[in-house]
């Protein structure tokens, strides 16, 4: 077996996107608990494999469409590097192990609630869904969103209607921004016909349209939230995040005018975490949260 190659397929740079499960470790300000952080860890790991048994599965399912897309062409297994037959091998194994790690967990009931939901999800979004006009993004919103429900349950935190009307509308953008990506790769109708989207060339235009909408929704929410009674419980200066709501504006815009621009990878989640600016952007916003909590 080619162990590279699987390594590849499995897609390890897109675990970065399950360091979404930290999310309310943060935001509750457990982020100096060992356990907490400990089973968030536990979570990430979990969630990372089960993702990579769904990307295998994924990859299996469109290799002949990959095979003529300029750049998932690439893969490993549209690349012949491996065979299906390998693929298919990893899959059950991937699975038993992130289902298995649930035990190690305060409450595996409520993890597995959330990791099988994930898979359900995914299993849809895979053979129906992303097939599916407008209900694929909104599909990959949710997916995205399990994340933080799945830390929630992991660490034994309390969920924040807050965080999920944000994390939905947040997502829902990226997720719009990544078939924004797709479409402008192959803009000829009989191309995306090809690709199995429910989508057309003129369609590109309303996805951006609809993008920026969610992405302005994200700063608005994150408005609102400072005047609500959950954040003076959790800082001392709850004013000073207001600041947050100028800074998740820019990023948002920023990220749909390189998307129109045609500079944007088709994971915008993942170009965030790896892009200096977004980076940037990021400490900034925790070095608010911090001043807001601990400023004297």
């Amino acid at each position: 077996m080619a162990i590279p190659a699987i390594i590849r397929a499995m897609r390890p740079h897109h675990w970065l996107k399950n360091g979404l499960v930290f999310v309310p470790i943060l935001l509750n300000h457990d982020v100096f608990d060992v356990h907490a952080v400990a089973y968030g860890a536990i979570a990430f790991i979990s969630f990372s494999l089960l993702a990579s048994s769904i990307y295998l599965l994924n990859d299996i399912v469109d290799v002949e469409a990959d095979r003529r897309h300029p750049t998932k062409c690439k893969r490993p297994l549209a690349a012949g590097e491996i065979t299906k037959a390998q693929a298919y091998a990893m899959v059950p194994g991937l699975m038993i192990v992130a289902f298995g790690l649930a035990w190690f967990l305060p409450r595996p009931d409520l993890y597995l609630l959330a990791l099988g939901a994930y898979l359900v999800l995914a299993l849809a979004y895979l053979f129906f869904l992303k097939r599916k006009l407008l209900v694929d993004v909104l599909g990959l919103a949710a997916l995205h969103t399990l994340r933080i429900l799945a830390g929630n349950a992991a660490a034994a935190i309390p969920l924040s209607s807050w965080l999920l009307a944000f994390s939905m509308f947040l997502f829902l953008s990226l997720a719009l921004v990544k078939r924004y990506a797709e479409l402008r790769i192959t803009q000829d109708q009989s191309g995306l016909k090809k690709a199995g989207r429910g989508y057309h060339a003129e369609d590109i235009e309303a996805l951006s349209q609809l993008g920026m909408a969610s992405g302005c929704t994200c700063a608005l929410i994150m408005a609102l939230y400072v005047d609500s009674a959950a954040v003076k419980e959790l800082y001392r200066y709850p004013q000073l995040i207001w600041l947050i709501c100028p800074i998740v504006l820019y990023q948002m815009a920023r990220i749909w005018f390189m998307a129109r621009r045609g500079q944007m990878p088709d994971d915008p989640l993942v170009f965030m975490i790896r892009d200096w600016r977004s980076q940037l952007m990021g400490a900034v916003v925790v070095v608010i949260m911090v001043a807001a909590s601990v400023l004297p």
